[in-house]
């Protein structure tokens, strides 16, 4: 066998990811908030790209003789040695110069037209009363420009911590209990709860425990009652003194939070030494105080939910699936421009960067088309799969997975999931996430069609809403009804399920239901 080197030729196949592809599937999985900042930055780097919806550019013939007509030049063309590049900035930043005195001075014009009130005009920093021009003419903020804006001159919204130290300026005068203060609410969530211990912050500070306890009790005085608080029963102890309804039982009370959580009132009557009505005096206390205080200055922006996805009844018994336009941003590739600036390139940087900006445009492009075709794609075989739920509601919800929808048109299983992630489809029974319509199968009993998982919920939740207080339903009634109705579902299941939308259990509702019956 010889060992000498020699040159063979060898065909294979493999999946190379280059920078387009990858940049393709990352739009796939984007939001459409984020799929537009995206192509705003595109727009902002590549000079080929402009939107849709913008009006067509003049010809260029057109275009350079309305820019001569303005400027009093025109714009340089490669291989012309009388005017350079920097010539003609210089005649143009000149140009603008000009036209900025010539607006400012009509400004002063236009608000002292009389002689009199023009000498009455304080000067500005050159002695010409050019500044105060400015403030008054024809500028952004003159008021007599049709864009002056009311709205600019309105306060912003005040926030939780903007409330707390202008109470701490006024409470506090001592300038080291001050900054401990300042700290303080800095540390204050939108809830309104200290979000550290004060051994820790004493430590941070270089200041003495007892010191910023001081502090903290004045900002616990402080509008709205109990802000500043360490646990839900400091912040109801501080609401409740601020009402003169803080007494023995009540902290007793405070203290055992967790039963009235269970809505254990038996233990609580022996634990605060009061019987059945001012216990039930004493919850109907609580229940009026707020848990967090602080939300009411919430100043955060809730971004409203906007779908990718229209679906509506056809005539005809189907289903119209649309995609919505608004979140499409539409950009196209200017050749125009592209031949022009083209014939203009004088080394190989020029035509490389006009090269990559020309693929860079051209790719986007066909990414979005092909992007909203797959969304389209997808959501009309969701909508394929899940006719019963759009036609009889939740109960009529079929199991699905990625596999299903990838099989029936064609795609990969992480195709499918890239684009229902973040996307939203409006049906006529509300707004969902795709990937809500993905739920897991549970097998039927009598060996019939299986039962979505989300469907099944909704029965669990059915059930229990319908419950009386007499006949309170336990996990092992649920799931007795369930195997009745065809579905074969275990215990431990049911008791998830339950758990999951946040539903106590058949004792916690059994005494909610008898504790709201003695209250009436």
């Amino acid at each position: 066998m010889s060992l000498s080197p020699r040159m063979e030729f060898r065909q294979t196949q493999s999946l190379v990811m280059t920078p387009q592809l990858m940049q393709a599937i990352k739009l796939l999985q984007l939001s459409n908030l984020d799929l537009v900042a995206y192509v705003e930055a595109e727009l902002e780097r590549n000079p080929l790209l402009e939107r849709q919806s913008e009006p067509e550019a003049a010809p260029a013939d057109a275009a350079g003789g309305e820019m001569a007509d303005r400027d009093g030049g025109e714009e340089p063309r490669a291989g012309d040695g009388e005017m350079r590049a920097a010539d003609w900035m210089e005649d143009r930043l000149e140009t603008s110069r000009s036209a900025i005195e010539d607006r400012l001075d009509t400004g002063l014009e236009n608000v002292f037209p009389d002689d009199a009130g023009r000498d009455s005009v304080p000067a500005g920093p050159g002695g010409d009363g050019g500044g105060y021009a400015e403030w008054s003419g024809g500028g952004s903020g003159g008021r007599d420009d049709d864009s002056y804006n009311l709205e600019a001159f309105v306060s912003s919204e005040t926030t939780l911590a903007d409330h707390l130290e202008r109470q701490l300026t006024l409470a506090v005068s001592d300038p080291v209990a001050r900054l401990i203060g300042h700290h303080l609410i800095d540390l204050i969530d939108d809830a309104g709860y200290l979000t550290a211990d004060v051994e820790s912050i004493a430590e941070k500070l270089g200041a003495l425990t007892p010191t910023i306890e001081g502090v903290l009790e004045v900002i616990h005085t402080f509008d709205p009652p109990g802000i500043g608080a360490r646990s839900l029963a400091e912040c109801l102890a501080i609401q409740l003194r601020e009402r003169n309804r803080y007494d023995p039982a009540m902290a007793a009370l405070l203290q055992h939070l967790d039963l009235l959580a269970k809505r254990d009132f038996n233990q609580l009557r022996r634990i605060c030494g009061v019987d059945e009505e001012d216990l039930a005096e004493m919850v109907a206390e609580i229940r009026r105080l707020n848990p967090k205080p602080g939300l009411s200055f919430g100043t955060g922006v809730v971004q409203p939910i906007v779908p990718d996805v229209f679906v509506r009844p056809a005539q005809d018994g189907s289903w119209f699936i649309e995609l919505n336009s608004d979140t499409l941003p539409r950009v196209l590739v200017n050749q125009a421009y592209y031949s022009r600036v083209s014939k203009t390139t004088r080394n190989d940087r020029e035509k490389a960067f006009l090269t990559d900006c020309m693929q860079t445009a051209t790719w986007l492009t066909r990414s979005l088309d092909q992007r909203a075709r797959t969304i389209l794609k997808v959501a009309t075989e969701i909508v394929r799969q899940q006719d019963g739920f759009l036609t009889l509601g939740v109960q009529h919800l079929r199991p699905l997975n990625l596999r299903m929808v990838a099989d029936a048109i064609g795609m990969h299983e992480s195709t499918v999931s890239r684009v229902t992630s973040n996307k939203y489809m409006a049906t006529p029974r509300g707004i969902f996430e795709m990937k809500y319509f993905f739920s897991s199968s549970i097998s039927s009993s009598d060996g019939g069609e299986a039962h979505s998982a989300e469907s099944v919920r909704f029965r669990i939740k059915q059930m229990i809403d319908a419950e009386s207080p007499s006949d309170v339903l336990s996990d092992d009634t649920l799931v007795q009804r369930l195997r009745e109705a065809g579905i074969d579902i275990a215990r431990r299941t049911v008791a998830k399920y339950r758990e999951a939308m946040r539903i106590p259990s058949s004792v916690q509702r059994r005494r909610e239901k008898q504790a709201a019956l003695g209250g009436n």
